[in-house]
């Protein structure tokens, strides 16, 4: 086996993150599988994981709604890019195209998660959340976001991520809001109220995604700051 590209002892913590990151995916989609949130919402309206206007909906389309959260997202790439900081660490040291695309998801893995809890925590939390639904819920949110943070600021890896980085990282988001805005004015529900061009306006909705993506180049920035000034000391 040839030598890690990083200290060994990140390699424990990558896998933690790694399973975390995978039994947050986990738990929410066998709630979404098993139909968990049919009924829990206001059946006579086009809502996400469980109805619409005919009645209750099917599996197949469950999973549609599922994967159109911004939330779900962001945890399954935290859990692939840190599977493949364990599995396949060299890739996200090359130079090559695929080398940039991994270190692109590698910021992504942390910017996206960290919008994730923010945002969470200052427009859709409840804490009305109870049973499974609150595991779910705090591991998607609290958990996974702290720990992904933290486990980058300790261990990096330091040394993959550059400038350009950041304009490359912007692709995954920027793709996922055309998805959900295209996939809301089809079936006509959105992951989250204030993506509801219906309610809101496009103009109005528009603006709150430059706002976003504005917010993420900014921590980007400051994550790379971080990682200079970091590697510098190293």
């Amino acid at each position: 086996m040839s030598k890690l590209p990083y200290p060994s002892w990140a390699r424990p913590l990558f896998l933690i993150n790694a399973l975390v990151a995978w039994s947050a995916v986990g738990v929410s989609f066998t709630l979404m599988a098993i139909g968990y949130y049919i009924d829990e919402v206001d059946p006579s309206k086009p809502t996400l994981l469980g109805n619409i206007p005919t009645g209750k909906d099917q599996v197949w389309e469950r999973f549609f709604d599922w994967s159109s959260y911004f939330t779900i997202l962001s945890n399954i790439v935290v859990a692939i890019v840190m599977t493949m900081l364990v599995l396949r660490p060299h890739v996200f040291f090359e130079k090559s195209r695929r080398g940039r695309l991994w270190q692109a998801l590698r910021l992504d893995s942390v910017l996206m998660i960290t919008i994730t809890g923010v945002v969470y925590q200052l427009l859709l939390a409840t804490g009305d959340k109870t049973g499974w639904d609150f595991i779910s819920d705090t591991l998607q949110h609290a958990v996974n976001p702290v720990v992904t943070v933290l486990v980058w600021l300790v261990a990096g890896p330091r040394g993959i991520l550059q400038w350009r980085t950041i304009a490359a990282a912007m692709v995954v988001p920027i793709v996922w809001a055309l998805y959900s805005l295209s996939r809301g004015a089809v079936v006509g529900a959105y992951p989250y109220f204030f993506l509801d061009v219906a309610t809101n306006g496009l103009a109005s909705v528009i603006a709150f995604i430059v706002q976003i993506m504005i917010a993420a180049i900014v921590i980007s920035m400051l994550f790379l700051a971080y990682e200079k000034v970091v590697s510098r000391k190293r």
